[in-house]
C-alpha cells in the first residue's frame, strides 16, 4: 500500500463512518479497485478506525465529560441511566464479536455482490426513514437494547451501522438529534474493543509490511474526514435529509452488484 491508496482509503473510511452510506463496503469495495492485501488491509483497518474514534471523542467531548462526571457521583441519575443504555446497546454486537467473528470475517472477502446487496438494504432503510414523521421520545432501556441489536446487524459490509441505528431509533419514535447522538456515542467501545481484538491476532511484523508513511497518511485522512462527516451528519440526521444518501446507497449498490456478475 502507497501513501495515495492510504490517503484514499482513509478518505472513504473517515467520511463513509458517520454517514449513513456503509464505511465497510466502502473499505472492501475499495480493497477490490486498489487491490489490497488481506493483512495490509487488517493493519490499515486498526489505524483508520482508532482515527474516528479519536474524531468522535473530540465532537463528543463535552457530552462524555458531563456524562462521566454525573455518573461518577455513584447516584442513579439521568446521566448513569444514560450511560447504561449505551452499554447495554453495546451487548449485541459485543457477542458478535465474540463468538461469531469467524463467521463476520468470512463476509469481508471482496464479495461485490454480497456488499451491494447489502447497500441496497442500507438504501431501503434511509428512503423510508425520510418518510417517518420526527419523534419526541426519549431512549429507553428496550430501545437501547433494539438498537444495540441493529448495530450487531451492522458488522455485515454494505449495511451502514450509523444508518441502521439512526433510521432504527427514528423507527421507534426518537427524537433526531437524540438518535444521531446514541448513534454516534454507542460505537466508541466496540470499536476500540475490536481492534484490540485485531491487535492481539496481528503478526509483531504486521505494521511493517505497510510502512509508517501510508499509515499516518491514513490516519489523519480518516481522522480530518471523520470530523467533518460526523458533524455534518448531526446536522443532516436534525434536518430530517436522509433520502438523497438512500438514493447514493442505491447506485452504488446496483453498480457495486453489476461489478461483481461481471468479474
Amino acid at each position: 500500500m502507497n501513501w495515495i491508496e492510504a490517503l484514499i482509503l482513509g478518505l472513504v473510511q473517515g467520511f463513509t463512518e458517520f454517514l449513513p452510506v456503509s464505511s465497510s463496503g466502502h473499505l472492501e469495495i475499495g480493497k477490490v479497485i486498489l487491490q489490497i492485501e488481506a493483512k495490509e488491509n487488517l493493519t490499515f483497518s486498526i489505524v483508520v478506525h482508532g482515527a474516528t474514534v479519536l474524531s468522535i471523542l473530540i465532537v463528543f467531548y463535552r457530552d462524555l465529560r458531563d456524562l462521566l462526571a454525573r455518573a461518577l457521583r455513584f447516584e442513579y441519575n439521568e446521566s448513569s441511566s444514560y450511560l447504561l443504555k449505551l452499554l447495554l446497546s453495546m451487548v449485541p454486537v459485543g457477542i458478535v464479536g465474540l463468538f461469531l467473528r469467524d463467521q463476520v470475517e468470512s463476509f469481508f472477502t471482496g464479495n461485490l455482490v454480497f456488499v451491494g446487496a447489502m447497500l441496497l438494504v442500507t438504501a431501503t432503510l434511509l428512503v423510508i426513514t425520510n418518510f417517518m414523521p420526527s419523534g419526541v421520545r426519549k431512549i429507553s432501556f428496550l430501545n437501547a437494547l433494539i438498537i444495540g441489536v441493529t448495530q450487531a446487524l451492522a458488522v455485515l459490509p454494505g449495511i451502514s451501522r450509523s444508518g441502521a441505528t439512526i433510521s432504527t431509533a427514528l423507527f421507534l419514535g426518537i427524537r433526531r438529534d437524540e438518535a444521531a447522538r446514541f448513534s454516534f456515542l454507542m460505537v466508541i467501545l466496540p470499536i476500540l474493543a475490536a481492534n484490540f481484538l485485531d491487535l492481539a491476532d496481528m503478526e509483531p511484523a504486521g505494521a511493517g509490511s505497510i510502512g509508517w508513511v501510508p499509515l499516518l497518511v491514513g490516519f489523519a485522512a480518516a481522522f480530518i474526514s471523520g470530523l467533518i462527516a460526523c458533524k455534518w451528519m448531526l446536522s443532516i440526521v436534525r434536518k430530517g435529509k436522509l433520502l438523497y444518501f438512500g438514493i447514493y446507497c442505491l447506485v452504488i449498490g446496483t453498480i457495486a452488484i453489476a461489478a461483481g456478475l461481471l468479474q
